[in-house]
């Protein structure tokens, strides 16, 4: 038997409740502390109160743990990153996106010499991981034959036009919320993200249109990626083109489906009977990953750093 993964959360809002739910199902991890400096009361894990600290520095100081999650807002990040890698010898998984400007990631590449930031460092791209996308992407690694992908079509709609004021306050713009889930997405399927090639910011950055360069199995695509906020519910979803074979999978990311087709004929589909919530299916898959000898490269601080810097590439909103 091996001994647990000791796992210290750093950040006690909303998404910690999934990471959370997620780490209580896993026999192979325990809670070793949380840390958060608003005055919130103590988290029960498997029935009892890990210690509570107000700060990660204190922490640190008592206990050695194997990973820290930062679930925290986005301008905490590069602080918090930096004081996990030197001050313990764990793995760090920060929320998306892994950092807000390119400063702040300037700063982590130079860290990588003293604290190993490439093998120690991953983000939670967990869109990548929804059920939907992992079936799509291990359906692309057995068909070869299908050839590159040469085109993409990402289409991602959330209900905010009610509350407009509230959500660029919270989210900034479509893009900033949208692009780096799209993004993400995008590397569990091409070899590689190369530039952002145009785009356009309208309704004051409610919406976006923005097209990405990408290399598929030897070969040029270019992903188009519309985000919105205009629209009174929730749809997101997905489009992949093998010009070269005529084959097409398109994924739903709201259903959690998808199917592959030539022509007219249907190739492979995928169901989801919604019993699960979409957050944690996201995050099942996601620390499945995280915590195997071999992380997926879209968790990696390479795919992190790329995402990033073509994702802060778009002007800000307006």
């Amino acid at each position: 038997m091996t001994d647990p993964v000791r796992v210290g959360l750093v950040g006690l809002g909303i998404i910690a409740d999934t990471h959370l739910a997620v780490l209580t199902e896993r026999d192979d991890v325990e809670l070793e502390f949380t840390v958060d400096p608003r005055p919130v009361g103590p988290v029960a894990f498997r029935g009892a109160a890990p210690p509570h600290y107000d700060g990660l520095a204190p922490a640190l100081d008592v206990h050695r743990p194997d990973l820290v999650v930062l679930a925290t807002p986005t301008v905490t990040h590069a602080g918090l990153v930096t004081e996990a890698l030197l001050g313990s010898g764990a793995r760090v998984l920060v929320e998306k996106p892994l950092v807000h400007d390119l400063a702040s990631l300037a700063a982590l590449r130079e860290l990588d010499a003293k604290a190993d930031v490439r093998g120690r460092l991953f983000t939670a791209h967990h869109f990548a991981f929804s059920p939907e996308v992992d079936w799509a992407a291990e359906l692309l690694a057995a068909h070869t034959e299908w050839g590159p992908v040469t085109a993409l079509t990402s289409a991602f709609y959330d209900p905010y036009a009610q509350r407009l004021p509230a959500a660029f306050a919270s989210y900034g713009s479509s893009w900033t919320d949208s692009g780096v889930n799209q993004l993400s997405m995008i590397t569990r399927f091409v070899d590689d993200l190369t530039e952002l090639t145009s785009v356009q910011q309208a309704d004051e950055g409610a919406s976006a249109w923005c097209t990405v360069d990408f290399r598929s199995r030897g070969a040029v695509g270019t992903a188009r990626l519309r985000s919105s906020w205009l629209t009174g519910s929730s749809s997101k979803e997905s489009s992949l083109v093998f010009g070269r074979s005529g084959v097409e999978v398109w994924i739903d990311h709201t259903a959690m489906t998808g199917f592959a087709a030539r022509g007219g004929e249907l190739l492979a589909a995928f169901g989801n009977d919604g019993r699960t919530p979409r957050k944690v299916a996201h995050y099942r898959p996601l620390y499945a990953s995280l915590l195997s000898a071999r992380p997926d490269r879209v968790l990696g601080f390479d795919a992190a750093a790329t995402i990033t810097a073509i994702h802060r590439a778009a002007p800000a909103a307006g």
